[in-house]
């Protein structure tokens, strides 16, 4: 296990915070596999500064995809994506 440090938006850390939103979608620039900690710091873009509020999350599932895993690649670049929270 270790720990992830990431900046979120203040809208998105209060969805967060409130247990609305239940997932992140990131540049799968890093390393992370499932019991990893994720460290959702908020960053405030209009001050460019941490506002020092910040949420811990165990990441229970990982998926990653390219735009070219599902074969419709035009179709994303055209449409964009959707990320759906399931209850």
């Amino acid at each position: 296990m270790k720990i992830i440090k990431k900046k979120i938006h203040p809208e998105y850390f209060d969805a967060v915070a409130s247990g609305k939103k239940c997932y992140e979608f990131r540049v799968a620039d890093f390393n992370v596999a499932e019991g990893d900690v994720l460290v959702l710091q908020e960053w405030d873009p209009s001050e460019k500064k941490y506002t020092g509020r910040e949420l811990q999350k165990k990441i229970s599932y990982v998926g990653k995809f390219t735009l070219d895993s599902f074969g419709q690649r035009e179709a994303l670049e055209k449409n964009g994506f959707y990320i759906l929270s399931l209850e």
